[in-house]
């Protein structure tokens, strides 16, 4: 039972790695959902953090995504990802509505080999769940999204990373004007640490 308790509390740069691709999928289904980018009914529930979470049942944004967290899986694997960014734009102008932004930084020091970091994992549970809350409690702050919009992710890597032939160099994407921002909770894996931002486009009311 100590043994298993043990290997539960030890986080290594492959099971962080999957801790926080996993996070990724569900706050990328979560912002669709709550920001009604894709219609209720294209999601289904699933229980995940202690929540019940909505992912997508769309098969081509499934594909999408998959294809995406594959190689973020990667890239935090070598310890080259600095952050991911969900951009949300109105589909007629392209103008950049909202930007997700989560920050991830990596001890270097770690790699395949190395040994465990402790943390439980319940812990760490308890801090995507705090973010996860803050995303879905979002529609209480951020303005109405009154026209069709879309969303696409960019990531940032280390300089020396190899990008593959199917990713395209793309600009920030910032917010053009009157941008504010809320600062969303953090969680850390003891190899990963993950901190959100998100940046919207205030009313000009």
């Amino acid at each position: 039972m100590a043994t298993a308790q043990a290997t539960k509390n030890s986080i290594t740069l492959k099971g962080s790695t999957a801790i926080v691709t996993e996070f990724f999928g569900y706050a990328v289904n979560s912002i669709l959902y709550q920001r009604g980018i894709y219609s209720p009914e294209a999601f289904e529930r699933k229980r995940k953090y202690g929540l019940g979470m909505l992912v997508t049942t769309d098969e081509a944004l499934k594909v999408y995504l998959v294809s995406v967290l594959q190689q973020v899986n990667d890239w935090l694997m070598q310890k080259t990802l600095q952050k991911l960014v969900m951009v949300v734009t109105h589909v007629g102008t392209k103008e950049v509505l909202e930007r997700w932004v989560f920050d991830i930084e990596a001890d270097k020091s770690t790699d395949e080999h190395s040994e465990g970091k402790e943390k439980p994992e319940k812990e760490i549970t308890q801090e995507i769940s705090a973010i996860i809350r803050q995303i879905t409690a979002s529609v209480t702050f951020l303005p109405l999204l009154e026209e069709a919009c879309t969303f696409e992710l960019l990531v940032y890597t280390d300089t020396e990373s190899i990008t593959p032939t199917e990713w395209e160099v793309s600009d920030p994407r910032y917010i053009a004007d009157n941008a504010e921002q809320v600062k969303l909770r953090s969680f850390n894996t003891s190899v990963h640490k993950v901190e959100g931002l998100v940046s919207y486009k205030a009313s000009d009311e």
